[in-house]
């Protein structure tokens, strides 16, 4: 299938994964390249020298084109740009709106950009900044979210922007794809369908977590970083969601200096990138410092096999979600069924 998406990126399909931190590195990256799709590697978790090692791991399995989360707001992000110049990586894709400068660097480098957006007026914003393409995400998607659900939100970003439109939030088959490209989407992303396939690095009890919830089965929450996160409903997050102030900014702490040991960050280097994570979303101190929650409570979960201990970013289509294919099995399974629905839909005329 052909879309202004596949031929930006030169891939066969239009079906990214989404750049899930702890999740998407080398092996979840690269199955979905090969197998057709894009990957994106989540680099936000990772040190500037596990990110060289992802680049080259992944290089050595597939020359499919692949991209790269980066924090815009992070204190290396130049260099985090320079190496993927280095590697020749075909896209970096940034959770927070990237500047002008790093957009500019990146078009310099040869590598194309495009941020996630909630909002039409953000995606305005970004597109008349250069970028090469938006990635939007509505209310029904995992993780970081806003309150707008896709079917509402996309087609206000595909009415006002130029460039290529990726859907996310609530796919997960081939339905679902030809229902974004109705909307004028050239793409869809996913995160939980993707994290829950045979190549992605979670534990099996995590997975069986994911596959147990049902549509119900996740909730958006601000006690986790100060801003609204939807991950699965569980007792861990209940107690979050009833912690005292105290409580709650106590474990942040415990959590920052987690953070900065596994990152290699310093603390000055720590509190910097807590000042720029403040002025790009207008977050009270307090909602700072809880940001080091995030990857703190997703490691404990996503690396360490420990659910009842930490957080699981989640989308609503995770109770929808059945099975854990490979990745090649994924794809193939969601344009089959999306070239069934554009030919039941085609005989209707």
């Amino acid at each position: 299938m052909r879309t202004r998406l596949t031929d930006l990126l030169g891939c066969h399909h239009p079906i990214v994964q989404a750049g899930m931190g702890y999740v998407a590195g080398a092996g979840l990256v690269a199955a979905t390249s090969a197998a057709g799709g894009f990957g994106i590697v989540a680099s936000a978790t990772m040190t500037l020298d596990q990110l060289r090692a992802t680049l080259e791991r992944i290089r050595a399995r597939t020359d499919a084109p692949f991209g790269v989360n980066i924090r815009a707001d992070a204190p290396d992000a130049g260099e985090r740009i320079d190496l993927l110049v280095r590697h020749q990586v075909r896209l970096a894709s940034f959770a927070l709106a990237p500047n002008r400068e790093l957009i500019r660097r990146c078009a310099d480098g040869g590598v194309l950009t495009m941020p996630s957006v909630g909002a039409r007026r953000h995606a305005e914003k970004v597109a008349g900044w250069g970028v090469d393409a938006v990635l939007v995400q509505g209310g029904e998607g995992g993780g970081h979210t806003g309150p707008v659900p896709t079917t509402l939100l996309l087609p206000q970003v595909v009415d006002v922007v130029g460039v290529p439109v990726v859907a996310a939030g609530g796919f997960f088959d081939g339905r679902g794809l030809v229902a974004a490209l109705a909307y004028g989407a050239s793409g869809i992303a996913m995160g939980t369908r993707f994290l829950l396939t045979a190549e992605s690095p979670v534990s099996p009890d995590v997975k069986r977590r994911y596959l147990a919830a049902d549509v119900t089965g996740t909730v958006v929450t601000t006690r986790i970083d100060g801003v609204p996160h939807r991950v699965l409903r569980t007792p861990f997050v209940d107690a979050l969601e009833h912690a005292g102030r105290v409580a709650a900014l106590s474990r942040a702490l415990r959590n920052a200096a987690s953070f900065r040991h596994r990152s290699g960050l310093s603390w000055p280097a720590l509190l910097r990138t807590g000042r720029a994570t403040r002025r790009a979303g207008s977050l009270s101190w307090a909602q700072t410092l809880m940001a080091a929650n995030t990857p703190a409570l997703l490691h404990e979960s996503m690396v360490e096999g420990n659910p009842a201990a930490g957080v699981m970013s989640a989308g609503q289509v995770t109770g929808l979600i059945d099975d854990v294919p490979t990745c090649a099995g994924l794809i193939t399974r969601i344009m089959t069924e999306a070239d069934a629905r554009l030919a039941a839909l085609t005989a209707l005329r």
